[in-house]
């Protein structure tokens, strides 16, 4: 199974909330060394920390980290980006697409770079940051590239099996961080989210489902669509 101890890890989106706290429990964990990667990159103050520029949405920036990087062991995908809207029919072309780069090709080009570096090692990891989006279409684009990141790790998780790479998802609702300063109601801690994944990672499991509204989002996969969306149950009722 995947450890931290030893590990050598590397955060995408590093400067954020959720992606610093990877980074400093990776180290409370006993990895050796922490490549702290983000568009902008900054000092951490530890000789354990590597700051290395890192444009998700760039294939010669994805490559430049990958030769930096070759050491790696752990992957952890955390970058990630909100669009403008919600709506799928108000954002522009734009915005759509640059969520899917970000949040879909991004995740996707960075594994597809470190797959040669972390198969050549034993007890090496990948993980997907996906948020409980992927199971509910409540973010427009942001949802849909959630969604899509999701289908993708399961496709991943496969196709490393045979290299002996553990593929881990991971989702959950609200966490306190800069990107959920908008909205209201309970959120959880990143130091919570995190614990649970280092944890979920250390004990080989394949998926975080971290909070309550995340569990009951897959639950709700299996029922019927109008169960999931009650808006449209409304919809019908007022067109009678």
């Amino acid at each position: 199974m995947p450890s931290l101890n030893g590990a050598v890890v590397l955060v995408t989106g590093a400067n954020g909330g959720i992606g610093t706290q990877f980074v400093r429990d990776a180290l409370a964990r006993g990895a050796s060394k922490v490549y702290a990667t983000a568009r902008n990159p900054r000092a951490w103050n530890d000789d354990r920390v590597v700051p290395l520029a890192l444009d998700v949405t760039d294939a010669a920036s994805i490559e430049a980290v990958a030769e930096a990087a070759d050491d790696a062991t752990v992957l952890i995908n955390n970058a990630g980006a909100l669009p403008a809207t919600a709506s799928l029919l108000t954002a522009t072309s734009a915005d759509i697409r640059a969520t899917m780069e970000t949040n879909f090709f991004g995740p996707v080009f960075v594994a597809r770079a470190f797959a040669p570096i972390l198969a050549a090692r034993p007890g090496s990891a990948l993980v997907d940051v996906h948020s409980v989006a992927s199971w509910y279409a409540m973010g427009g684009s942001y949802s849909a590239s959630k969604a899509a990141l999701w289908s993708a790790t399961n496709s991943l998780r496969v196709e490393f099996a045979a290299a002996g790479v553990h593929v881990m998802g991971v989702h959950m609702g609200y966490v306190d961080t800069g990107m959920a300063a908008h909205v209201d109601g309970p959120k959880m801690l990143p130091d919570e989210l995190v614990a649970q994944v280092y944890d979920g990672l250390e004990a080989g499991a394949y998926e975080i489902v971290a909070d309550g509204i995340s569990a009951q989002a897959k639950a709700a996969l299996s029922g019927p669509v109008e169960a999931l969306y009650p808006e449209l149950q409304a919809a019908t009722a007022g067109s009678r």
